[in-house]
């Protein structure tokens, strides 16, 4: 939810900073910063893991660990988040830069590690 917070005030700071005297935003982009923030708000773990992760790690394909097997995320969670990110954008080993979908952004990313980390950590409070 934080994330959601940061978002939504970046979005308007950032309509605000680009208009002339800062203190008047224009119809068009207040309605632009506000589908920025409906799509923020409406973005889920769930549904960035389905664009992009679910395809090799609901059945381990190519040594994919199984989203919600702790067996298979043993050794793997002590990395949380930051390193898991990385490693999806990136590509690590067998794992495909972005699961193959060059269309999910940053935030979608790390989106879908933190709910596959969920999974098998739901202890865990989110940032």
């Amino acid at each position: 939810m934080s994330r959601l917070l940061l978002l939504a005030g970046v979005c308007v700071l950032a309509v605000a900073c680009k208009q002339p005297g800062g203190d008047h935003v224009s119809q068009d982009d207040a309605a632009g910063a506000e589908a920025m923030i409906e799509t923020a708000e409406t973005l889920s773990g769930a549904a960035a893991y389905e664009k992009g992760c679910a395809r090799c790690h609901e059945q381990g394909d190519a040594g994919a660990p199984v989203t919600g097997d702790q067996d298979a995320w043993t050794g793997r969670s002590w990395l949380w988040e930051a390193i898991l990110v990385e490693h999806a954008k990136q590509g690590y080993l067998g794992m495909p830069a972005l699961g193959e979908n060059v269309q999910l952004s940053d935030a979608e990313i790390s989106l879908a590690a933190e709910y596959m980390l969920r999974q098998v950590h739901p202890e865990v409070p989110p940032d």
